[in-house]
């Protein structure tokens, strides 16, 4: 395990000297942060391990006592994360075509252009419809549950993904002495959508600053660190 994770930090770091590996056509997957899947905006690197993510998106992490790497599982000290320099200069300086209109943009300005960008627009809009993976004779669900954005059960604030969520509790409602439901347990097939959490936010701190099913390989002890975490997040319930 702990080979293979020092494989894959060292193939995340290396770069050729002559450019980054794979062209244009890899260069927004290269150069995208494992969290929100889209193109490094205010990159920093964890010292430890040196694995890049965007500055907001890796905020959640450093509010815990004891952060976790995202993408490796490991332990790391939140006062050695820092701007990564190195690749917000890359992101200037690198073009690749977008993914929609095929218009070549600075890295540094794919995000932008990709949220304007007429072609992607109808590609989202034209996603393929909930079908089964194989043919069966149950029917297809005519409403698909949404499990990927939440309401804030504090102030209502819509669209906000787990992280999103956990940010905006913590910036907005860190004081709120109110009991409320839990928007992503409740909507999970064995969610109760009347439970109200005694602390929400603590709730959120401990089963929620991540999501465990995005995990696919964990150590024994990872597993007994979860345990903990659940068994947590239920007595201060």
């Amino acid at each position: 395990m702990a080979m293979f994770r020092s494989l894959v930090a060292s193939a995340q770091q290396r770069q050729p000297p002559g450019g980054p590996a794979g062209g244009d056509s890899g260069l927004e997957a290269q150069y995208s942060c494992p969290i929100c899947l889209e193109v490094y905006h205010r990159p920093v690197a964890i010292g430890s391990c040196g694995h890049t993510f965007c500055g907001e998106c890796l905020q959640p992490c450093l509010q815990v006592p004891s952060p976790l790497c995202p993408l490796c599982r490991l332990p790391f000290d939140p006062k050695k994360v820092d701007k990564a320099a190195h690749v917000e200069k890359q992101l200037s300086s690198y073009k690749a075509p977008c993914r929609g209109c095929n218009k070549k943009v600075t890295l540094a300005k794919m995000r932008v252009h990709v949220s304007s960008c007429m072609k992607v627009q109808e590609q989202m809009a034209n996603c393929p419809k909930f079908v089964p993976v194989v043919p069966t004779s149950q029917p297809i669900p005519s409403a698909a549950p949404n499990r990927s954005t939440f309401t804030c059960p504090y102030c209502g604030a819509r669209n906000l993904d787990q992280q999103e969520l956990l940010k905006h509790c913590v910036d907005n409602h860190r004081s709120d002495p109110n009991r409320v439901v839990c928007p992503i347990c409740s909507a999970m097939p064995w969610g109760d959508p009347s439970y109200k959490s005694a602390n929400f936010l603590q709730h959120l701190l401990h089963r929620h600053k991540f999501s465990y099913d995005t995990f696919v390989d964990y150590s024994i002890d990872e597993e007994a660190a979860f345990q903990a975490a659940l068994a947590l997040s239920l007595s201060e319930n």
